[in-house]
């Protein structure tokens, strides 16, 4: 179960990371990203609300917090990269860079142990997203881009799976409210160069939303689940926005994102089953 769950969270982010990728080469990127911590909050909370939780604890809340803030300085420097028309390298360096400091914290800090069979998965996984997302070089600014965006990541689902499973979805929530007082400065500051039309703040909000809800998924599985393969299964989500171009954009797979959504497939077997 916890590893469908971190499937379902790797669908919901790899939809995201699509649309919030179109939309920030059409309006500001800062834009997009308030609007969707805002977007994401109010999914939190109303999720927070239906779920129950036993007993929320100020630590669980902190973590979530911490979490927050790891999501709202990813999505920045994420959605700032692709409204830079570098998706080829901020995605993959993002994907990658942030599965490699999960795993290596999970392992050496939180005490994951992976069987032989995950470890295959997780070896496998790294060079698939690689090699699906295009694995490119390009400008320094990118590959900064995609770094800070990648630290952002870990620091997202490391400390979300720190909350305990009786806070229920609390610990979302509150990072959500960090992610946008993270943000908020930045759109005061700023503010007559972010403003949208209506149908563009809509879709801010509702791929906010759509990456809150991946958030929701993530942490169910990292309840059920190894921190560091929850992790890595969540992380396949740069798959999807190759087929998603391929479906909807009518866009070329070339031979390296085919070996690398073959990759990715075979390392999503073994991490299941390992």
């Amino acid at each position: 179960m916890g590893a469908l769950l971190a499937l379902a969270s790797a669908v919901c982010y790899g939809v995201v990371d699509f649309a919030g990728g179109l939309l920030s080469r059409r309006v500001h990127f800062a834009a997009v990203t308030f609007l969707g911590q805002a977007g994401g909050l109010a999914l939190a909370c109303l999720a927070a609300l239906l779920v129950t939780a036993d007993g929320v604890r100020p630590t669980d809340l902190l973590w979530g917090a911490l979490s927050g803030v790891g999501s709202g300085a990813a999505m920045h420097f994420l959605n700032r990269g692709l409204s830079r028309g570098a998706m080829s390298v901020v995605v993959p360096v993002s994907a990658v860079t942030g599965v490699a400091l999960s795993v290596l914290c999970g392992v050496l800090l939180l005490g994951d142990r992976p069987g032989p069979v995950a470890w295959l998965g997780i070896v496998v996984t790294v060079p698939a997203l690689w090699l699906v997302s295009g694995g490119g070089t390009g400008p320094g600014h990118a590959v900064t881009d995609g770094l800070l965006a990648s630290a952002g990541v870990a620091v997202q689902y490391l400390a979300l799976g720190q909350a305990g499973p009786e806070s229920g979805l609390w610990p979302v929530a509150a990072g959500r409210v960090a992610a946008v007082l993270l943000l908020l400065p930045g759109v005061v500051r700023h503010s007559g160069r972010l403003r949208l039309p209506p149908r563009r703040c809509a879709e801010a909000l509702l791929i906010g939303a759509g990456a809150a809800l991946g958030l929701i998924l993530y942490l169910l599985a990292a309840q059920r689940q190894l921190l560091s393969v929850a992790v890595v299964l969540a992380s396949l989500y740069p798959a999807l926005p190759v087929i998603l171009g391929v479906a909807l954009l009518h866009e070329r797979v070339d031979r390296g994102q085919a070996v690398g959504l073959i990759g990715a497939a075979a390392a999503t077997v073994l991490l299941t089953l390992g």
